[in-house]
């Protein structure tokens, strides 16, 4: 009896696509990242192993980050392609990738008066004498002579790329950067061939085109990225994008076409949706707006993680491509694995924005969920196995501790874990629970699969003791026991004595199971500035009538960045979380009739908080260490990982737990 033949899995995804100059071996394009792997405009070792790790994961195109395309484009971090001074390091990138049948497609893109991080950009150019809504950048104006300078200079960068292997270029024209700035009656209001109106406004952007068709063969593809809607009042909306999209897609001028949202405003966040978005937030606009792009293939983007997503978007015919961006960071076999029926193995993007939180500090890319962002071997990376096997002991079953257990184990060595709670995933889960971080859960449980799948024993439930590691005898001890939150120092330790104020998560931990509202007032005093304490704020609103923050920096969300942090002061105006900056809590308060009194730090007013229900506080973290000393004294090789080492990031507890995991 002949085998049934199962039908292959995601079947438009993972289906050919050849249409006109694209010839993809699949509907997955890996979608621009910068990833700050260039060093003085020359690519690097590094950064052509992240996009050959990509092709070799099984993509259908990568996009690059923005290259220098243009003699006024002198970004270090960018790679220069208007000179051949690299000609021979763009020939070895395109081989790099091409090589596995993947597209290679170099982005044009400027960012014009536009700026990502805070403070402002000296060196800016830009359409108008405006300044930038976000950053309020004034740039330099370019003359009509510097555009035109440009657009000659992007046609003869292209045939660069071509020549060097290269199979086509993304213009980059929405976002908020310059091509956008020349759209948009909001940022362009020049008055001669390249403003003034329509026509005018759009001309930059189909010279461009223009001049890559000519540079360029007739099999050299052009993709757009085009404004859909930028939130800015009396900028491009969607009922403008349609009237763009229509002009610059007419003719089958473009090979493929794609909508992005947000600008350089306080619509930033919409560009690479967080946590807090629905998946596939951009769907239904995109959706609105693919009749106007004339035929032309669309390209889907925007918090799409999962293959069933993307599947789904193919299959209701809202688009030909998708764009995966951030989730082939943290996984490049994403496609591989999707190809072959595994996508339960897939590591998932959790939507955090640590990456782009790297780069804008001017720091090499790197991903929370993945510790090996383009080092060789990172394609379905398996650790090598240890010359000798070890009993390893791994105190704490965070992050940092799962991910040491579980590469540990692989390598051979004999791995038991103890945790203190019932469950895995430490300070995380319980983040996990809240507003927006239930994708945080895919870190520890791909970490926790990959443990029992290698044989890791796991002892939870209870706090472990010195006995209890010294039982099983071990080679190596990790302690990956967390950290905890320090008691506020402006309060007195007769407060915390008595247990009238519990830190953030013990307060968590006993209001999960809450459902009815408790009324009252609910303040957090805030001496955190991470994405969880804002997490924490919107759950309180959903139980108590009002929920104040109290921090004594000026603003909240300092220490998140900014592209999340927009987002986050958002939520908190749109729930009325009201935020008290400059302040701490102050001793006078009245904790028995519901009072809590804060003191500004530099005038010393004072402003009551009146009907409070609960306060409580998250401030910076005290490792939690006690065993280190013990341990050591009895003679056992002790390494601190994590937060035990020092208070820090998933991303560090992520990287720690590979280091340790590797060295065993």
């Amino acid at each position: 009896m002949a085998a049934t033949r199962l039908p292959p899995p995601y079947p438009l995804l993972l289906s050919a696509w050849r249409q006109g100059r694209l010839n993809l071996r699949n509907r997955i394009v890996h979608a621009s990242m910068t990833t700050r792997r260039v060093t003085d405009s020359r690519p690097t070792d590094s950064m052509i192993q992240y996009y050959a790790n990509r092709a070799e994961g099984g993509a259908g195109a990568v996009v690059t980050e923005p290259l220098n395309c243009a003699r006024l484009q002198s970004r270090g971090h960018y790679v220069r392609v208007w000179n051949d001074d690299f000609a021979d390091e763009l020939k070895r990138w395109a081989a790099a990738v091409e090589t596995h049948d993947c597209r290679l497609i170099g982005q044009i893109q400027d960012s014009g008066r536009g700026r990502h991080e805070r403070g402002r950009n000296p060196r800016a150019l830009g359409v108008s004498a405006l300044s930038d809504d976000l950053s309020w950048t004034v740039p330099h104006v370019l003359e009509i002579a510097d555009i035109r300078q440009m657009v000659a200079d992007f046609g003869e960068s292209a045939r660069r790329l071509e020549r060097c292997g290269f199979s086509g270029v993304e213009i980059s024209a929405g976002h908020g950067h310059l091509f956008h700035q020349f759209l948009s009656p909001w940022s362009n209001t020049r008055d001669d061939d390249y403003g003034g109106d329509f026509a005018a406004r759009l001309r930059f952007l189909l010279e461009t085109i223009e001049a890559i068709r000519a540079a360029c063969g007739p099999s050299f593809a052009i993709g757009v990225k085009l404004p859909g809607d930028d939130g800015l009042p009396g900028g491009v909306d969607p009922v403008l994008a349609v009237s763009i999209a229509r002009e610059v897609t007419a003719g089958g001028r473009v090979d493929y076409a794609a909508f992005c949202q947000g600008t350089h405003a306080r619509t930033l966040d919409w560009h690479i949706p967080d946590m807090h978005w629905p998946r596939a937030t951009w769907m239904p606009l995109i959706s609105q707006l693919k009749p106007s792009v004339s035929g032309t293939p669309l390209l889907a983007l925007g918090l799409i993680t999962d293959p069933a997503e993307a599947e789904g978007i193919l299959a209701r015919g809202q688009a030909e491509l998708v764009a995966i961006g951030r989730a082939l960071i943290t996984d490049p076999a994403w496609p591989r694995k999707a190809l072959q029926g595994r996508a339960a193995d897939i590591r998932y993007c959790v939507s955090c924005n640590s990456c782009w939180g790297q780069i804008v500090e001017q720091q090499p890319l790197a991903c929370d969920n993945n510790p090996l962002v383009a080092l060789p071997g990172e394609v379905e990376w398996r650790p090598a196995k240890a010359a000798f096997a070890h009993r390893v002991v791994i105190v704490g079953a965070g992050i940092a501790g799962l991910e040491a257990a579980w590469i540990a184990a692989e390598r051979g060595h004999e791995v038991c874990v103890f945790g203190a709670s019932a469950q895995v995933g430490g300070k995380t889960r319980l983040h996990a629970q809240l507003p927006g971080g239930e994708s945080l859960s895919s870190i520890y449980d791909y970490q926790f699969a990959r443990a029992a799948a290698s044989g890791v024993r796991f002892e939870l439930g209870f706090l472990s003791t010195v006995q209890d590691v010294l039982s099983l005898n071990p080679d190596r001890v990790l302690m990956a026991s967390g950290s905890s939150m320090t008691w506020p120092r402006s309060l007195p330790e007769l407060w915390r004595a008595d247990g009238a104020i519990l830190d953030l998560r013990s307060v968590i931990g006993s209001l999960l199971d809450f459902r009815e509202p408790q009324g009252g007032t609910a303040v957090l005093f805030d001496m955190d500035h991470t994405e969880g304490t804002y997490a924490a704020a919107e759950f309180f609103r959903r139980l108590f009538d009002r929920v104040v923050l109290v921090t004594p920096r000026e603003r909240i969300a300092g220490d998140v960045p900014l592209v999340s942090a927009l987002g986050i002061h958002r939520r908190m105006a749109q729930k009325q979380i009201s935020i008290l900056p400059h302040s701490e809590l102050s001793v006078r308060s009245d904790l028995e009739a519901g009072i809590v009194r804060c003191v500004n730090l530099y005038t010393g007013e004072l402003t009551d908080i009146a009907g409070v229900a609960l306060l409580t506080y998250s401030t910076p973290r005290a490792p939690c260490n006690t065993l280190v000393t013990p341990l050591r004294a009895a003679g056992v090789s002790v390494e601190e990982i994590g937060d035990c080492y020092a208070p820090r990031s998933v991303m560090a507890a992520t990287a720690d737990g590979y280091r340790a995991g590797i060295a065993v």
